[in-house]
């Protein structure tokens, strides 16, 4: 049976080859990510190692708000560590990110990670000037060489610099690198500041440090170092060994890394089931062909068990074979991955984890096994007497798969609904993930039931011809070959049409949400690149209120809160509160929402309802600078679209992270020219160049980019689903054609031209083709419809389907169905007519 098993697998090495592709391919996509994951997390395990090679403890404050940045230390702290025993030398350093090197063209230099600002310490161990000297007075600076390289600035030149404040301008006086020769730690640009200037752009006021890095006496270990340093400064302060902070900023990064991987691997699982189905349809064919090759082997002696081993064998070799080709490919797919990202963050050579090698073969020799199972059961019921017929019977009851396909999808919608309506708690990913398999495996059981009326009657529209109505007989005699490969096809469209229902219906919400609950006819704003929000200089609120036609205006500042004690809150302040409440249609629901001053503050009703909160109550909001204020609450309004949560008077923005307003709502008297209005806005804001002035049409837009950049990032990374799906389709016909060479050939004799055969094959092709994206879009709208249902609370309110798109890929579905009959139509219509009538 091994011999006879290898010779039938030599044999038909097409066949071989069209088996193994669709594993090699999801094989490359797990053992790719895995490659990509631990070759990142061991170059960040390097990265912060070096980073704080030349320190032996760090003192930072705590953070005042969920992921919010550390309180500063008072520089009165920084004179206290230089008196406790054991140190050597204690350095105030201030490092914060939202330092923006404007460029030649009046743009932030971009193209790197973040934008960070500090105060220059002098040369270490790490930081090594390349050229210049270091800054003396407070309109000097130093920048490192990533980002004299990427602005094309040189020493002497003087540029405009955005923090906390609006641009100021600065002489570049020298640039600076880091040991190993590089020009950035981790892809950031950096500028460094006189400490003064550092102190008062990064963080709001002089006399203050991020951290204090403190390096140890001779003879004094880090760790008896960091307890005397925290034995002196009490609870108040974070003290850390280098060590602990390298080993917590690479497990920080790492989590980032796993979820990206963890996305790509769901990615691969999505292609690896699209895969089964095709390797299903390959071992059912491959089982029809060798029907009587297996029943002479059961009148010889074969038993049952031997032909399913005989089968099974042959799988686990397709199996081997693809897990090695792939488990290469996703080394290769690694590496190249590894290579772009070098480019911005420093690698330290590729890393191929044992997780990449036994996925790729537990995953590839696995799969391809299961889904050979059933085939392979069948191949063994196979009676000798077969061996007299010259194909197995195809028309087997659907009354099982029927019934198990609709258990199984009925199962797999509860859980979706269960999981959609929040009722399944931590389960929830589970639950949809879970229900999402359950529905795709159950509709592609119950494929077969539908399959031949739905297939004969689209047959009908290609069947003018004798070629024609032979290729929608064909398509639809063999109800569950065309099940498998439409399914196959189905899966990929269906997730793809699902997501853009989504993705439209969001874009759509938000649409409806700022025609709604906008008033304004301009919207100063910006496009957020990094963790720093665009922001503007507060003073061009004033001088817009003086333009002629403007009705009113309200700025907007924003942060993260503490509320009462209790994370996960926002607050707002902003310049005008009537203004805003006319501007954003804000309806009291109790109290008054017209003026917040002082310690007032309004919120909307829903927040209210959350907090417990009432007008005339008290409530602390502590942001992400100075200490928690307590706020009278004057006023309660109807949550809108545009805004909810608490909004505070603009004093209390000096609080938040970023002091400056972020966005400004302009609301225009009536015949008030909005291109003469906008054009005088734009001359304001001639400083801050990462906000525009744009009317309300190019707001929507903005607000909705993110849609369209997140939907083509998941149309690519399912490409290779629909990929797979159409090599199915090549499979199942190239396989197909060559079951059929007897049918052929006779065909042939009976007169068709070769004409004629490849017109016969590529109907059948289109008609299964078209069957699945018709099942797929039909699957996919049900898909994304129930997402959107169950998200109508969260803003989804409306529900748009993607007509353009579910027409592109119905008329990509014929041009497939055309392609992937060429190769198998042309080998047919090649067949010999005397040897496909001897055919044995």
């Amino acid at each position: 049976m091994l011999k006879a098993t290898l010779k039938s697998l030599l044999s038909r090495k097409l066949r071989l080859v069209l088996s193994a592709l669709a594993v090699v391919l999801g094989v490359m996509f797990v053992s790719g990510s895995f490659v990509l994951g631990s070759t990142l997390n061991k170059s960040f395990d390097s990265l912060y190692a070096s980073v704080y090679e030349g320190l032996d403890v760090s003192v930072t404050g705590r953070s005042t708000i969920a992921n919010g940045p550390t309180a500063p230390i008072p520089a009165a702290v920084l004179d206290k560590v230089s008196t406790v025993p054991g140190v050597r030398r204690a350095t105030g350093t201030v490092f914060a990110n939202g330092a923006r090197l404007i460029g030649r063209n009046g743009k932030v230099v971009t193209g790197g990670g973040q934008a960070f600002g500090t105060n220059w310490t002098g040369e270490n161990d790490i930081v090594k000037l390349r050229s210049g000297r270091a800054p003396s007075s407070d309109t000097e600076i130093v920048i490192n060489r990533a980002l004299a390289e990427a602005s094309g600035y040189q020493i002497g030149d003087q540029v405009g610099v955005l923090t906390l404040e609006p641009k100021k301008q600065f002489t570049i006086v020298g640039i600076f690198g880091y040991s190993g020769d590089r020009s950035s730690i981790a892809g950031e640009f950096t500028i460094a500041f006189t400490t003064p200037v550092a102190q008062r752009l990064m963080l709001g006021d002089t006399g203050l440090f991020t951290s204090i890095d403190v390096t140890a006496a001779p003879g004094t270990s880090d760790g008896k170092l960091r307890d005397s340093v925290r034995s002196a400064l009490g609870d108040t302060f974070v003290v850390r060994t280098s060590e602990e902070i390298s080993r917590a900023q690479a497990d920080a990064v790492k989590g980032v890394f796993d979820f990206l991987r963890n996305v790509l691997i769901g990615f691969a699982a999505v292609a690896l089931l699209v895969g089964v189905f095709l390797i299903i349809n390959t071992f059912s064919i491959i089982v029809a062909q060798r029907t009587r090759e297996l029943a002479l082997m059961r009148a010889l002696g074969a038993s049952g068990g031997q032909v399913i081993g005989s089968v099974i064998m042959e799988a686990v070799l397709i199996g081997l074979i693809a897990s090695v080709l792939g488990l290469g490919a996703g080394i290769g797919v690694g590496a190249g991955l590894v290579g772009a990202i070098g480019s911005v963050i420093p690698t330290s050579g590729l890393v191929v984890p044992a997780a990449a090698v036994i996925a790729a073969f537990s995953i590839g020799i696995l799969v391809t096994v299961l889904a050979a199972l059933f085939p392979a059961l069948r191949a063994a019921r196979i009676p000798p007497i077969a061996a007299m017929r010259d194909a197995a019977n195809t028309t087997r009851s659907l009354r099982t798969l029927t019934i198990v396909g609709g258990v199984v999808t009925t199962l797999g919608v509860a859980g979706l609904w269960v999981a959609l309506a929040g009722d399944a708690g931590d389960n929830t990913l589970a639950m949809v993930l879970g229900g999402v398999l359950f529905s795709f495996v159950g509709i592609a059981l119950l494929t077969p039931s539908i399959s031949r009326p739905v297939v004969s009657l689209l047959g009908r529209i290609l069947s003018w011809s004798t070629p024609g109505e032979l290729g929608r007989r064909n398509s639809a005699r063999n109800p569950r070959r065309t099940a498998i490969t439409a399914a196959a096809l189905m899966i990929g469209i269906a997730l793809v049409i699902g997501v853009s229902v989504v993705a439209t219906s969001m874009r759509a919400s938000i649409t409806r949400t700022i025609d709604d609950g906008l008033r304004a006819e301009l919207v100063i704003s910006g496009e957020q690149l990094g963790t720093a929000p665009p922001t503007f200089d507060p003073s061009v609120l004033d001088k817009i209120k003086d333009i002629s036609g403007v009705r009113a205006v309200a700025g907007i500042y924003i942060d993260g809160a503490k509320i009462n004690d209790r994370d996960g809150g926002y607050a707002y302040a902003t310049s005008d509160v009537r203004a805003l409440a006319d501007i954003l249609g804000l309806r009291a629901t109790s109290g008054s929402v017209d003026v917040v001053s002082g310690t007032q503050a309004i919120l909307d009703e829903e927040t209210a309802r959350h907090y417990g909160l009432a007008v005339g109550d008290t409530v602390r909001i502590r942001c992400s600078r100075g200490e928690a204020v307590t706020y009278t609450l004057v006023g309660v309004y109807r949550k809108t679209g545009v805004m909810d949560g608490f909004i505070l008077p603009q004093a209390a923005a000096r609080n938040f992270l970023t002091p400056t307003p972020v966005r400004a709502y302009i609301r225009l008297g009536d015949g008030a020219p909005v291109s003469r209005v906008k054009d005088q806005i734009d001359t304001y804001l001639a400083d801050s160049p990462e906000v525009t002035v744009v009317d309300r049409s190019s707001y929507e837009r903005q607000q909705t980019s993110f849609v369209d950049i997140l939907l083509a990032m998941i149309q690519i990374l399912l490409a290779l689903a629909i990929i797979i799906a159409v090599l199915g389709v090549i499979n199942t016909l190239a396989l197909s054609m060559i079951e059929r060479t007897r049918e052929l050939g006779l065909l042939r004799a009976v007169g068709m031209s070769r004409r004629q055969i490849i017109g016969m094959v590529t109907v059948e092709s289109v008609v299964i083709s078209v069957f699945g994206a018709l099942l797929g879009i039909g699957v996919g709208v049900g898909l994304g419809a129930a997402i959107v249902r169950a998200l109508k609370d969260d803003g989804l309110a409306v529900l748009v389907l993607p007509w353009t798109q579910m027409f592109v890929y119905l008329s990509l579905a014929v041009v497939v169905g055309v392609l992937a009959a060429a190769l198998p139509a042309i080998r047919a219509a090649r067949t010999d007519v005397l040897t496909a009538i001897s055919y044995e």
